[in-house]
């Protein structure tokens, strides 16, 4: 796969249009060429416990941030005509769905991909974590559960084994 957008959120809650923030890394020819992340104020705007402490972000973090629609203007742009990839895609697909949904926005039904499912059938017996199958790839993902440091480690495994 030479050309596409891996893509990766951060939810608040259990909620999936809970989305509190997002990473975005273009690949064209095989080659990044454009990285992008953006703050979200969540929707419902609460924290769990739980979420924040996986990835860090409270509601301090994104009381003022912009709504999913201002921020997906932004991206919609840099993605036009891309498939999309993420590693996990049930999760990531079915947040961008939910907020879509919850916004009233029409879906573009994008082409979705997943690097676990790949990383799964090219190694059967390892484990699938992002940060694993990024460090098979040779990837360094320190910032684990940061939306664009989650999405670079995801374009470099899809780069790969897709």
């Amino acid at each position: 796969m030479q050309d596409f957008a891996a893509i990766d959120f951060e939810t608040a809650n259990y909620e999936r249009t809970s989305v509190c923030s997002v990473g975005i890394v273009v690949v064209r020819n095989g080659e990044i060429v454009d990285k992008f992340y953006s703050l979200i104020k969540p929707e419902p705007e609460y924290y769990n416990y739980v979420c924040t402490k996986v990835h860090g972000l409270t509601e301090r973090d994104t009381r003022n941030s912009p709504i999913f629609p201002d921020v997906w203007a932004k991206i919609e742009p840099k993605i036009k005509g891309l498939p999309l990839v993420a590693h996990n895609k049930a999760f990531d697909e079915s947040c961008l769905k939910s907020v879509f949904k919850m916004y009233r926005m029409d879906y573009p039904d994008y082409e979705f991909h997943c690097t676990c499912i790949a990383s799964r059938k090219l190694w059967p017996k390892e484990k699938h974590n992002l940060d694993v199958v990024a460090a098979k790839c040779g990837y360094d993902l320190t910032k684990h559960h940061h939306a664009l440091a989650d999405a670079e480690a995801c374009a470099v495994i899809a780069m790969q084994i897709l």
